[in-house]
């Protein structure tokens, strides 16, 4: 386990290093200038030069490049262009908010995914079993953006029961801040859900194959036991991975459903980043993103290993130990 913690440690900073650099040159081929967005179209040409000038804008872009690395090095991700605050503090802001919103599609991914994957398995070419493998692949298929306008549209526009956009604070009550998260929590966990089904469908079907479930079949032990007590854990331990991944996805990819229901968290912010032509912003967010990505990877590969002892991390594939 040192081994492979060790290894994998030292294989992020590659990894961190490839989207620092992707992230640094991508940023600086936005199109528009940042000094002349941030001082407006009524300031002159000579302020806006002076104004780039102190920024570092006309720095060569080598240099840009090496300072850059070297306040990622020191952890310093820098201050924002347009909200003239560090970066730190922008993302300490928006990050939990961030978390609400992925936690709880978690959440709704796997109290639904999970129980129809298994009564999938349990109904094996059934119309039931069709029917979850149909919306699976519907949900695996339906884009965000478009599930969530519809969201909008039918329970917010036309039945008024949900509100539309921002977030809800808990100083006007739990129901309040509940409501305002159910739309984008849905929207975002349509994915994760789809895929937990066929993960644990897939799985059970495995599982229900093995020998020892045929034997504690001709014990006479009842469907349910057999099913909830044998093949549901060792099914689920394909899951655990999915789930990590899916989380991770989750942190970083809601800049979609973020924009569409005005969610105060990283995808937003990045969002508006872009739009303010502040890359410094935008830099930092998707740093930050990538890091939380890894260390979350790694924690479900330990967590693979402390659920399944027989996979062999130190030595980079499975097998017996």
């Amino acid at each position: 386990m040192r081994t492979f913690l060790l290894k994998r440690s030292l294989q992020l900073i590659p990894t961190l290093f490839v989207v620092a650099v992707i992230v640094f040159f991508i940023t600086r081929m936005l199109p528009g200038n940042p000094a002349a967005v941030m001082l407006g179209p009524q300031a002159s040409a000579e302020d806006i030069a002076a104004y780039a000038e102190r920024l570092g804008l006309n720095d060569p872009i080598y240099q840009q490049f090496f300072d850059y690395l070297i306040n990622l090095v020191k952890f310093d991700f820098g201050n924002s262009l347009s909200y003239n605050q560090p970066i730190v503090n922008l993302i300490m802001e928006r990050f939990p908010n961030t978390v609400i919103l992925a936690v709880s599609a978690l959440l709704i991914a796997i109290i639904v995914g999970v129980p129809a994957g298994i009564l999938a398995a349990k109904k094996q070419n059934t119309i039931i079993d069709y029917l979850v493998t149909t919306l699976s692949l519907v949900g695996v298929s339906m884009p965000i953006f478009w599930l969530g306008v519809m969201l909008v549209l039918a329970f917010s526009v036309n039945l008024g029961w949900l509100p539309s956009t921002g977030m809800g604070s808990l100083d006007n009550g739990l129901w309040a801040f509940i409501r305002h998260l159910i739309l984008p929590s849905l929207a975002l966990a349509t994915i994760p859900t789809a895929q937990f089904a066929r993960v644990i469908r897939s799985s059970m079907l495995e599982t229900l194959s093995n020998d020892y479930i045929k034997a504690a079949r001709s014990k006479g032990l009842k469907e349910t036991f057999v099913i909830y007590k044998h093949a549901l854990k060792n099914a689920l331990t394909p899951l655990l991975t999915v789930i990590g991944l899916q989380f991770s996805n989750l942190l970083g990819g809601a800049v979609l459903t973020e924009t569409i229901f005005s969610w105060p968290g990283m995808g937003l912010l990045i969002v508006n980043a872009i739009d303010k032509r502040d890359f410094v912003v935008v830099q930092g967010s998707v740093i930050f993103i990538a890091i939380i990505y890894v260390v979350i990877n790694l924690i479900v590969d330990v967590l693979y290993k402390v659920v399944n002892p027989k996979v062999n991390l130190d030595g980079g594939s499975g097998g017996a130990n």
